[in-house]
């Protein structure tokens, strides 16, 4: 499948905005999503291995698209650089990985753009206590920005900065030249970056605090999932009943063909 030139933004574009306006950011996982996405000028996309796609990277036209290398799939720097280098050539244009500060080291020294992860690590919450907060305590925050300034070292562009405190997530931003990513980490980072399904809001289970809901997509697939129940309720009723299929949805033959062919199985 060709791919189409778009005028997306370049990891140049993206540091040059640094502290001059906040992007705005979504993962998504559908084609409907990217494409969504792309007309209502989200500037970037967070996609993952499994669906990152020529499909996909033509539906999300103008989106700067980060594909996710996911932790545990990959485990030498060499998986990482053949998945990296098998998204460039998909038309990715970052790569998040939550690996190590050597991996990342590896892919930056290959010209890959990379994103990493400080904060709250899904990955790696057992490290910093499970699903919560990091960075309420001094120690906490230091520890972030010490994990930052790694990353920059070692060559990333970017980090996601997940769930920490807004000043103490401002204050880093202000020392790093990291494109920090903030996911419940306030309005001082780079950009706010949220799942598609909490702002459509589909999603179920524990819902984060910094998701913000803005449509109630849930209640409308609720209502398509009874209405698929009640159709194929019906169809089976249809056949049980012999009101399907009518003579409107099988082939005809005319007459005097079915009458030779008749002729014919008899002998």
């Amino acid at each position: 499948m060709a791919l189409t030139k778009h005028n997306r933004k370049t990891v140049a574009d993206l540091r040059a905005l640094k502290g001059k306006r906040q992007l705005t950011m979504l993962f998504v996982d559908t084609p409907d999503e990217a494409a969504a996405a792309a007309a209502a000028g989200i500037d970037l996309l967070s996609i993952i291995e499994p669906v990152w796609s020529p499909a996909m990277r033509e539906v999300a036209g103008d989106c700067f698209v980060q594909v996710g290398l996911i932790y545990g799939q990959h485990c030498t720097y060499e998986d990482y650089l053949r998945a990296a280098h098998a998204g460039i050539i998909t038309g990715g244009d970052a790569f998040y990985c939550a690996g190590s500060l050597g991996t990342i080291t590896k892919l930056a020294a290959e010209g890959i753009p990379v994103v990493g992860h400080v904060g709250l690590i899904p990955a790696r919450a057992t490290w910093t206590g499970g699903f919560k907060a990091v960075g309420k305590t001094a120690a906490q925050a230091i520890a972030v920005f010490e994990h930052v300034k790694a990353l920059e070292a070692a060559g990333a562009i970017g980090a996601e900065i997940e769930v920490v405190p807004a000043r103490v997530a401002t204050e880093i931003s202000k020392r790093t030249s990291l494109i920090l990513l903030s996911m419940g980490a306030g309005a001082g980072a780079d950009a706010q970056y949220l799942f598609a399904e909490d702002v459509l809001g589909y999603s179920r289970g524990h819902q984060p605090r910094h998701a913000k809901v803005y449509r109630n997509f849930r209640a409308e697939y609720d209502r398509l999932q009874r209405e698929r129940i009640a159709a194929f309720k019906e169809f089976r009723a249809d056949v049980e009943t012999g009101a399907y299929p009518e003579d409107k949805h099988t082939v005809p033959i005319a007459d005097a063909e079915f009458d030779a062919f008749m002729t014919a199985l008899e002998k």
